[in-house]
C-alpha cells in the first residue's frame, strides 16, 4: 500500500496539518500507521466526514473509531472512558474539545502516570465546579493525588466532599446518585474501607455507567471480592468485564489486568499471573501509566520483582518510588480508620517477601519466584518481623494487606 504524509494529506483536503494530526490521533482515518513521530495516511483514503452529522454517533470520535456512550455522564472521569490506542493516550486528550473536560482528562493521565503534584494541582481547580460530573472526578483524583504527596488532610476534605454529593438533597437525582455511587464505592474499596451508609446496590448502578467508566467500576467490584478472599468470583468478573470489551480502555484494563494477578497469586497459579501482569505492563509502558502498579505492589505478590524488575529495572525503580509515596498516604487513612495496623516500615522487598509468607509460602517457594536465594528470602523475613516485633512467622498476616 502506498501512503502520504501528513502534508500531503493536508493540502489534498485543504485543511490544516494540524486537523489531520487530530483525524489520526482520533483513529478517524482507516489503515494509518504510525511512523516515528509522525503518521503514514494511505494514498486514497478520504477525509473524514463531520460525525456530527451521522445519525446515531457522538460527535467526538476516539481513538479506533470508537465513541463512548457518553450521555448524562460526560465529565465523569473521561479518560478512563477513552478508548484509545496505548501509546497515543496524550494526542487523544489533547484532541479533545478545550474544556473542563479536557483539563480532567490531563489530570487523570497525570495521577495514573505518577505525576501526582501535576494531578493534584489540575484537579484542584474544580473541586467547586457548578458540573456535578467534573467535580466529583476531580476530588476522586485529588484525594487520591494527595495521598502521593502526603498532604493526608486534603485527601480526606476530598473524600468527605464525595460522600456529602452522594447524600445531597439536593443533588439527588437518579443519574447524579449513579455517578456519586461509582466514586463512593472506588474511594471505599480501594481505601479498604467500609462502604459509606446509604450506598445503592452496584446491579442499579453499573448498567447506566458509560462502557470505560463501567469497566473502571467492575474493576472495583473485583476489588472488593477478593479483599472477602473470593477470588474465583474476581476472576469471574474480570474474564466477563473483558469479554464486554474492556480491553479498548486502557486505563480499566490495566487495573483488571492486575487484580487478576492478585487473584492468581492467592490461588497460587503464578503462570497465570505472569500473563496478567504482562498484559498489563504491555498496556501501561507505552503512555507511561505506571500509577497502578505502584500502588497494587503490596498486593501483587512479588510479582513486580519477578516478572518487571529483571528487563525493566529503570522502570521498576520508578513503580516502587511511586509505591513508597502511595502506600505511606495509604495507610494513614487506612489504618486509623479501620484499626488495622498494616505494615508501615517495611521495604518494598520485605513486605512482599512477607505477603508470600503470610500466604503460606515456602522459603524456596519465595526465593524461586522473586529470582532470589532463599538465604535472601531468610534474611528479609527476619527483618520484617524484627520491624514489626513478632517472632512467629504465622504472626505477619495481622501486618499485611489481605
Amino acid at each position: 500500500m502506498e501512503y502520504m504524509t501528513v502534508r500531503e494529506a493536508a493540502e489534498k483536503w485543504n485543511i490544516s496539518e494540524r486537523q489531520v494530526q487530530k483525524y489520526c490521533a482520533q483513529g478517524r482515518i482507516d489503515g494509518i500507521i504510525k511512523l516515528g513521530v509522525s503518521w503514514g495516511i494511505p494514498a486514497g483514503a478520504s477525509k473524514p466526514g463531520d460525525p456530527r452529522k451521522v445519525k446515531g454517533k457522538d460527535r467526538r470520535e476516539r481513538p479506533g473509531g470508537k465513541s463512548p456512550a457518553e450521555g448524562l455522564y460526560r465529565g465523569l472521569m473521561p479518560l478512563l472512558n477513552t478508548p484509545f490506542v496505548p501509546g497515543h493516550c496524550l494526542e487523544s486528550i489533547e484532541a479533545m474539545e478545550e474544556n473542563s473536560e479536557r483539563d480532567i482528562a490531563f489530570a487523570e493521565y497525570h495521577y495514573f502516570s505518577g505525576h501526582a503534584e501535576e494531578a493534584a494541582g489540575e484537579a484542584e481547580r474544580y473541586l467547586t465546579s457548578s458540573d456535578m460530573y467534573i467535580r466529583l472526578s476531580a476530588c476522586l483524583i485529588y484525594a487520591y493525588a494527595n495521598l502521593s504527596i502526603g498532604k493526608i488532610q486534603r485527601a480526606r476534605y476530598a473524600l468527605e466532599q464525595v460522600k456529602d454529593m452522594l447524600s445531597s438533597s439536593d443533588e439527588a437525582s437518579a443519574e447524579n446518585r449513579v455517578a456519586g455511587a461509582f466514586i463512593n464505592v472506588a474511594s471505599a474499596v480501594l481505601l479498604h474501607l467500609p462502604l459509606p451508609e446509604g450506598m445503592p446496590s452496584s446491579k442499579d448502578f453499573l448498567p447506566a455507567l458509560p462502557p470505560g467508566v463501567r469497566a473502571f467500576a467492575l474493576y472495583v467490584q473485583a476489588h472488593y471480592l477478593y479483599l472477602k478472599k473470593e477470588y474465583e468470583k474476581s476472576l469471574g468478573v474480570v474474564e466477563a468485564t473483558f469479554a464486554m470489551g474492556a480491553q479498548e480502555y486502557p486505563i480499566p484494563a490495566i487495573y483488571l489486568h492486575l487484580v487478576a494477578v492478585m487473584d492468581y497469586m492467592s490461588l497460587r497459579q503464578k503462570e497465570r499471573a505472569e500473563e496478567h501482569m504482562l498484559a498489563a505492563w504491555e498496556l501501561a509502558r507505552p503512555d507511561d501509566l505506571i500509577e497502578g502498579l505502584g500502588e497494587h505492589h503490596g498486593l501483587l505478590g512479588g510479582m513486580l520483582e519477578a516478572v518487571i524488575k529483571p528487563e525493566w529495572p529503570e522502570d521498576f525503580k520508578r513503580i516502587i518510588d511511586i509505591t513508597y509515596r502511595f502506600s505511606a498516604g495509604w495507610r494513614k487513612v487506612h489504618n486509623p480508620d479501620t484499626g488495622h495496623d498494616v505494615a508501615d516500615n517495611l521495604t518494598t522487598t520485605e513486605f512482599a517477601a512477607a505477603m508470600l509468607a503470610a500466604r503460606g509460602w515456602t522459603n524456596q517457594e519465595i526465593g524461586e519466584h522473586m529470582n532470589i536465594s532463599q538465604h535472601t528470602v531468610k534474611r528479609h523475613l527476619s527483618a520484617a518481623m524484627q520491624k514489626l516485633g513478632i517472632s512467629r512467622r504465622q504472626d505477619l498476616k495481622k501486618y499485611m494487606l489481605r
